[in-house]
C-alpha cells in the first residue's frame, strides 16, 4: 500500500528515465542522507564512526570503481588494491611537494594519477580478455606492490617505509593528523563518496555507460556498431582506477592516519572483488551492499555472540568470516549471479504488486 506508483504520472522523457522514478525511492534516499549526515555524527560514538562507517564508505567507493570495470564493462581486474596504493602514494607525494594546497584537493587529484597508471596497465585488454586479462592485472598488482616497497622515493626515504600523514586543516578545523576528530573525517569521506557515486550514476546511465555495457555483452557486435574498443576499454580502466585511487588516498589520510605497503596487497584486491560478486555485478547499489556485508560481518560476529553468552575468540571470528563469505560467493554465483542488488530489486517489485501474485 505504501509502495505504489499509482497517481505518479510521467509527462517527460527525463521523468521516464529517472534513476529514482518513484517518489518513495526519492524520499527514502533523502532519509538515508539525513541519517548519514545528521543522525550518525550527532549520536554515533567513535567506534561506530571510525571503525564502521568510515571504512564502509571507503570500501564502497573502491567497490564502485571495480564494478564500473568488471560489472559494467565485463573486464576482470585483480589489481584494485594496487591502484588504491597508487592513489595513496600519489596523494602523499603531492602533499609533500605542495604542502600549502588543501589536502582534499590532493585526495581527489591522486585519483587522476591512479587513472593514468590504470590506463597503462589496461592496454592489454584490447588483445586479451577473461582469464588472461585477470592474469595481466595480477601482474600489475605484483609490480606495483613491489614498487611500493622498493622505490624509496615514494615514501620519502622514511626508515619505516610507511606513509606518514601530516596535520592539515580546512577553515581552521583539523581534517588529517592526530588532532582531527572522527566526525570531521567521516563527513569529508561521506561527502566525497556521495559526490562520486552521483557522478558514477550519471556515467552509467549515459552514453559512456551504454558503450561499456555493449562491450560487456558482446564486444564484436559493439565494434560493428561503431564503438571503438580500445578507447572504451581504456576509459573503463581509467575511471575504475580513479575511483580506487581516491578510495586508497582516503583510506590512508582519512582513516588509518598512516600505512605501509602491505595494506595494498593482493588480499585487498580479492576483498573488493568479493564485495561486487556478493553485492551484485553491474549495480552501484550492489557495491554498497557487498561492502556492508563483508565489512560489517566480522564486527557482528565479534560483538553479537558475547551478548548472547557465547564467547568467541578473535581468530575464530576470522575463520567463521572466511567460511561465510566463501559460502555466499558460491551461493550467489550459482543461484543469483546479480547478487544482493537483484534480490533487493525483486523484493521491491513484489512489494509494488502486493497482494497480487508476481
Amino acid at each position: 500500500m505504501l509502495y505504489r506508483e499509482a497517481g505518479q504520472y510521467k509527462t517527460s522523457y527525463q521523468a521516464d528515465q529517472a534513476v529514482f522514478p518513484l517518489l518513495q525511492d526519492r524520499v527514502g534516499l533523502l532519509v538515508i542522507l539525513f541519517v548519514a549526515y545528521v543522525v550518525i555524527p550527532l549520536t554515533g560514538n567513535d567506534f561506530l564512526i571510525n571503525a564502521v562507517m568510515t571504512p564502509f564508505l571507503i570500501f564502497s567507493l573502491a567497490a564502485i570503481g571495480l564494478n564500473l570495470l568488471t560489472g559494467y564493462t565485463g573486464l576482470l581486474s585483480l589489481g584494485s588494491g594496487a591502484f588504491m596504493g597508487v592513489g595513496a602514494y600519489a596523494c602523499y607525494k603531492l602533499t609533500t611537494y605542495f604542502p600549502d594546497v588543501n589536502i582534499i584537493i590532493w585526495i581527489v587529484a591522486s585519483g587522476f594519477v591512479a587513472a593514468l597508471v590504470g590506463a597503462i596497465f589496461g592496454l592489454p585488454s584490447l588483445r586479451i580478455k577473461g582469464f588472461y586479462l585477470a592474469i595481466a592485472t595480477l601482474a600489475a598488482q605484483f609490480f606495483l606492490e613491489w614498487s611500493f616497497t622498493r622505490v624509496a622515493w615514494l615514501y620519502n626515504h622514511n626508515v619505516s617505509g610507511a606513509i606518514e600523514v601530516p596535520q592539515r586543516t580546512l577553515f581552521g578545523v583539523p581534517i588529517t593528523g592526530p588532532n582531527a576528530t572522527a566526525e570531521t573525517r567521516y563527513l569529508i569521506v561521506l561527502t566525497i563518496v556521495v559526490g562520486m557515486t552521483w557522478v558514477a550514476s550519471n556515467i552509467v546511465h549515459g552514453r559512456i555507460g551504454r558503450m561499456w555495457m555493449a562491450v560487456r555483452d558482446m564486444d564484436i557486435a559493439a565494434e560493428l556498431m561503431g564503438i571503438r574498443l580500445l578507447p572504451t576499454k581504456l576509459l573503463a580502466f581509467a575511471v575504475s582506477s580513479f575511483y580506487c585511487g581516491v578510495a586508497g588516498a582516503m583510506m590512508v589520510f582519512l582513516w588509518y592516519g598512516g600505512a605501509e605497503s602491505t595494506v595494498f596487497s593482493i588480499n585487498q584486491s580479492f576483498t573488493i572483488l568479493f564485495m561486487i560478486i556478493i553485492g551484485g555485478l553491474g549495480s552501484l547499489l550492489g557495491a554498497y551492499l557487498g561492502a556492508a556485508l563483508i565489512f560489517v560481518l566480522p564486527i557482528v560476529l565479534r560483538f553479537v555472540p558475547p551478548k548472547l553468552g557465547i564467547p568467541v575468540h578473535a581468530a575464530t571470528v576470522e575463520h567463521i568470516t572466511f567460511m561465510i563469505v566463501g559460502a555466499l560467493i558460491i551461493f550467489f554465483l550459482i543461484v543469483e549471479p546479480h547478487g544482493l542488488a537483484r534480490l533487493w530489486q525483486i523484493g521491491k517489485q513484489k512489494l509494488r504488486v502486493w497482494p497480487f501474485p508476481y
